[in-house]
This record gives structure tokens, sequence and C-alpha cells, in this order.
């Protein structure tokens, strides 16, 4: 028996349809990363910079599992002590690794860069995780960039850790920064030195 229902007109724009679906999975499959929708994006610490931001400007040699691509979506649950927060990014919290530290002053100001302006309930710092500073912005709706001025760091090498507590979900960002704090403190705007693992002076920024 010959089937003839294939030729009717219905079965020809249906075949069409179904052709021009699947050459547009064929399309998707086959493009490159940066081609294909990107993840709502929000924000990382880049002073002193965090070890996220030193994976997105290839100050280290290790692969970042791909944070390197999205150092603004460091984002997990509300009240990790992790560097990635319990995320993918676990190459984060690996403090065997020779991450560059920056030797700042007693008092430093910790700047954001925002790519998405959650509103926030609160930003926390944390040096070796001790609970340092609460910043309380109680829901308000932040600038791309966030400053936040720390006084009386200890001297020493630290690792600091920064929370950024979103206001209206559970979730919180993340980002470690590990440092070097020279004794007294100097004025806003001076300059920070970026050593590598073994203490070697790299840099300095401004």
């Amino acid at each position: 028996m010959r089937v003839t229902a294939l030729r009717t007109p219905a079965a020809r724009v249906l075949l069409g349809v179904l052709a021009v679906l699947a050459l547009t999975l064929t399309a998707l499959v086959a493009a490159p990363s940066s081609m294909l929708p990107r993840a709502e994006a929000h924000g990382w610490v880049v002073s002193p910079p965090s070890r996220q931001d030193h994976c997105a400007k290839r100050t280290v040699s290790w692969s970042c599992n791909g944070v390197e691509w999205e150092p603004q979506s460091v984002e997990a649950p509300k009240g990790s002590m992790l560097c990635s927060g319990g995320s993918r990014f676990t190459t984060l919290d690996n403090g065997s690794l020779a991450w560059p530290r920056t030797g700042i002053s007693s008092t430093h100001t910790f700047q954001w860069t925002l790519t998405a302006f959650h509103r926030t309930a609160t930003w926390e710092y944390f040096v070796d995780g001790r609970l340092f500073k609460t910043v309380n912005d109680g829901g308000a709706t932040p600038a791309p960039t966030v400053r936040h001025t720390l006084s009386g760091l200890p001297s020493g090498n630290h690792t600091i850790l920064a929370r950024w507590n979103v206001y209206d979900t559970a979730m919180a960002f993340y980002a470690c920064m590990d440092v070097n704090v020279r004794s007294g403190s100097a004025p806003a705007g001076t300059s920070s030195e970026l050593l590598d693992g073994n203490g070697r002076l790299l840099a300095t920024r401004l």
C-alpha cells in the first residue's frame, strides 16, 4: 500500500517546519561559545585584585575552571566561607596555589565592579575567616562601582573574603583577596604592591 498523506500541502508545511528546526539546532550546537547567550553578569572585587580577577587578567598560570571568562559570576547561596561560595569555580578555594599577593596598608579601599545591580542587604569582609566589617545597605540598589574602606587591618599575610549578600534572594557573590598588610596606614588612593606567591614584587598599582 502506498502512503500518500505526505503529499498533501499540510504535510509539506510540517516537513518544512521540522527541517528549519533541525537546521537551527545544528547551528546552535556548532556555534562557538562567544555566539551563545551569556548568563546574566553580576560583580567581583578588582582592588585589591581578587582571585577571579587574577584569573581574568591571566596573572596566574593555572586553569581557573572557566571563571577567567566570567569573574563576575561567583554566585552561591548565602553563608558560605569558601572563596567560590560553593559554586562550580572550585579552583578559587585552593589555597595551596601560589596566588599573587597584593601589598596594602592597614587602611585600604576595596573596590567592586558590578555588571548587574542587585538590591543589596549587606557587604561583609572576613579576614582569615573572622568577620571584620559589615556594611548594611538595607535593600538599596548599588552603583556600577562600589567602594568600602577598611581600617585597622592586621599586619602580615592574610586572605580576605568579601561577600555581597543580595537583598531579595537567597544568593550572594564571593571574592577572595590575598594580601600582605604593611604596618601603619596610608591615605586613600595610594599605591599597592602586587607580589607573587613567594613575596617577590611583580608590579605597583595605583
